[in-house]
């Protein structure tokens, strides 16, 4: 792959990057968990939120899951409600 994916954010994760959409560069092979570690990486911030999914083509992916460049992602912070 060797090129970027794009990441939605959504709630907390919108708030903390300043950004409701970021570009990621992975290398081929690269699984979610190396998105997260990455997005971790370039967004110190997000390190904070203990509970973070992930979703891949509408589905809640995960850690070990591939990615490909056309894969629609999606950051799911935690919900609270009341």
């Amino acid at each position: 792959m060797n090129s970027a994916v794009s990441v939605l954010l959504f709630g907390i994760t919108r708030d903390l990057t300043g950004q409701s959409m970021v570009s990621v560069p992975l290398t081929e092979g690269a699984s979610v968990g190396d998105l997260l570690v990455k997005l971790r990486q370039d967004y110190p911030a997000l390190a904070g939120i203990r509970s973070l999914l992930v979703a891949v083509n509408g589905e809640y992916a995960e850690m070990n899951q591939l990615l490909g460049q056309r894969d629609e992602i999606a950051l799911i912070p935690p919900v609270s409600g009341g």
